[in-house]
């Protein structure tokens, strides 16, 4: 069993609010991540997928294929957009990194079988880094 790790990047903004709290709890728990106009990251993800490399090409997960599908449905919708305004799922949720690292794995595993329509490869997890200290980790496997 093989396992492929691509990297990619997207640059977007952020508020972290929570609509079930006050604005003096938002301030208290999000700080200056709270701030009305926002702030943006550039935000580095892992896409990590597994499977048994093929008799034919070698390989177990081709990686045009996961290139395309990434940025099909998580750059083009993601990059330079405002996540917490312009992204539907960020609209009552918080755009934490770890809600962002969730709602890409939904949408890759939502499309997963359009672009590799076999039993292989597999969706193994995601990771984004917001920051270079804060780094979010979540596997396909726990997301429904």
């Amino acid at each position: 069993m093989f396992r492929l790790t691509r990297r990619y990047r997207f640059s977007a903004s952020h508020r972290l609010h929570a609509l079930s709290l006050s604005a003096e709890e938002n301030r208290r728990l999000y700080g200056k991540c709270n701030n009305p106009f926002g702030h943006g990251h550039n935000y580095v993800v892992e896409v990590s997928a597994r499977g048994p490399a093929d008799d034919v090409t070698g390989t177990a997960v081709n990686p045009a294929v996961l290139d395309a599908l990434v940025n099909r449905q998580v750059i083009a919708a993601f990059d330079h957009r405002d996540l917490s305004s312009e992204i539907e799922r960020f609209q009552d949720l918080p755009a934490t990194s770890e809600n962002v690292a969730v709602e890409i794995c939904r949408r890759l595993k939502t499309h997963w079988g359009e672009a590799f329509p076999g039993a292989w490869p597999k969706l193994e997890k995601i990771r984004i880094a917001e920051t270079d200290r804060n780094i979010f980790e979540v596997n396909a496997d726990e997301i429904s």
